[in-house]
């Protein structure tokens, strides 16, 4: 998995019912965009994450950049 600051982490819910779960990156700490990541959520909480197989990175757009 490779990510950028900026881009998003998608974390599907795991049971029927279960929302998504996104969060923005907004450090990438490991080497040439590797995990792991600092993520902000939308209410402003930062973690470290290294997302596991049912996490997905949607990218942002060059002109976003």
């Amino acid at each position: 998995m490779h990510a950028s600051k900026g881009d998003r982490l998608v974390q599907h819910g795991r049971v029927v019912g279960q929302h998504d779960h996104v969060v923005e990156v907004v450090e990438v700490l490991g080497p040439e965009g590797t995990p792991p990541y600092r993520v902000r959520s939308e209410n402003g909480h930062e973690t470290i994450l290294s997302p596991g197989p049912d996490c997905q990175v949607e990218h942002r757009k060059e002109e976003q950049r």
